[in-house]
This record gives structure tokens, sequence and C-alpha cells, in this order.
């Protein structure tokens, strides 16, 4: 485990240097990522069905053989224009689906626990690789390290104007301005259905305890808060993809180590 430099609020150095927990050493396993990733990604799946009488509130019944027409469930009665015409079966004008979507289904993927942590983990040492952070998409050019720790004071931010200054400060500010960029409207009908926008993933900020960050940087496009106990893999590899560029607080790291999380 090696120790890295601390940054204070105004983007310098600090004079301590803290030791990085065990989890920074974990080796890159793409395939168990986005194994965890996709089971979180399915417990916002929502049940879908259809009614189960749609298509069978009809007298349809069959002729049989000898009428010289298919054996097809017909529409009883005389005198209206449905009458005589196909119904019920599916293929017919207002008849039921053959394969209709069931409520019932199981749409939650299941993974195991020492799976999970495992991703979790990998995840987590992917945030301390530079290249792995480019490669997703991020600006670190202005970033002074990777992975980046700072002072607990940032937890204690109340205000998205701080919050804005302390991440532009410490040489985030690129990244911010390309998600701000980089949000427009969604294409296709997702835009009716309460999901107009789409914008990219920027900084995850994680902390030891949310004493006012979450409230002051959840405004900023494309950020994400966590306490560090609170960490999933979704959060460290958003679309399966690892390397986000993620804020460490001092706080953080000590608790993932003090409290052996994700072990």
């Amino acid at each position: 485990m090696a120790n890295i430099k601390t940054y204070t609020l105004t983007g310098k150095p600090s004079k301590e240097t803290i030791e990085l927990p065990p989890h920074f050493d974990t080796p890159y396993r793409p395939d168990v990522i986005k194994r965890a990733v996709l089971a979180v990604q399915s417990r916002r799946f929502q049940p879908h069905g259809v009614d189960e009488l749609a298509g069978k509130r009809n007298t349809a019944k069959s002729w049989q053989t000898g009428h010289g027409k298919s054996r097809m469930p017909r529409i009883k009665g005389s005198g209206t224009s449905a009458a005589n015409k196909a119904g019920f079966a599916p293929g017919t004008v207002g008849g039921r689906v053959a394969h209709p979507p069931e409520a019932r289904k199981v749409l939650i993927e299941r993974v195991n626990i020492k799976e999970n942590r495992l991703a979790i983990r990998s995840a987590i040492a992917a945030t301390a690789n530079a290249q792995f952070v480019k490669k997703r998409g991020h600006n670190i050019d202005k970033v002074p390290i990777i992975p980046l720790v700072v002072s607990s004071k940032l937890e204690s931010i109340a205000t998205t104007k701080e919050a804005y200054e302390t991440l532009t400060a410490l040489g985030l500010g690129d990244d911010l301005e390309r998600a701000s960029n980089g949000r427009n409207v969604r294409a296709g009908k997702g835009k009716m259905r309460g999901r107009k926008m789409k914008t990219p993933k920027s900084i995850l900020i994680v902390v030891g305890n949310d004493s006012g960050i979450g409230a002051a940087a959840r405004n900023l496009p494309g950020v994400d808060i966590t306490e560090v106990h609170g960490l999933n893999a979704e959060l460290l590899a958003p679309g399966t993809h690892a390397g986000r560029l993620v804020v460490w607080t001092t706080s953080a790291i000590d608790r993932l180590g003090k409290e052996n999380l994700f072990f």
C-alpha cells in the first residue's frame, strides 16, 4: 500500500500523507464488475404485464370441420359485422396476444455476496488508475494526482457555489464543464416518459460522513455523492465501464481501511 499526498480545499498539497487501504491493490476484473453493475441496474426494473382477459372477452368458438372454412374460433351471432369473423386467437383482429409480458417474470438479477464485494474492490482499484480514468472520457489534465484525496473539510461544504469553486480549485473544472456541455435531449420516445435529458457522468465524491456536501453538490451536472459504506459497483463503474473520476475525503479512506469494508 502506497502513501499518497492529500490536498486542501484550495487545491494545494497538505503536509500530511495517507496510506491507501488494500482495496486499491485489487486486480482489475471487468467481467465481475459488469455482472455486479447489471445486478444493481436490474433492481430498477418495474414488473409489467397485461390484463389476463385481454382479447378474450368475446363469444368466439370454432365451427370445427365440415364448413369449408378454417377451424379458427369465430364470433357467434348474425346481423353484425363481427358475426362469423375470427376472434380470440392470436393473429386475429382484437384477439389475444400469443406471448404477452407477465408481471410474475423474475427481473432482478442475483449476484453472490463475495462476487459483489470483489467487483466493488476491483472498481475502487480502477479509479486509482489514470489510464482507466482517461479512457472512460474524463478530463484529468489539471487533476494533480489520481486517486485524489482531499481534506475532510469538504464534507461540510453547504452551498453549490462553494462546492463548484472547491472542485474547480482541485483541477476538476474541465470535467464538470464536459458533463454540462454533454447534456442533451434523449433520442426516441423516452423523452415522453419522464427522462427527457441525458447527462454524462462526471465526478463521484466519496465521503466518510455527509455533513452538507450531499445537498451542496447534487445539482452539479453528472456529480454523484455517497458515503463510503454506500458504495456500489454502478457508482464506481457507470454503464459497466470502470475508471470513474473519484474524489475521496481523508475520513472516507480511513473508514474504508479501518472498517475493512467490502471484504
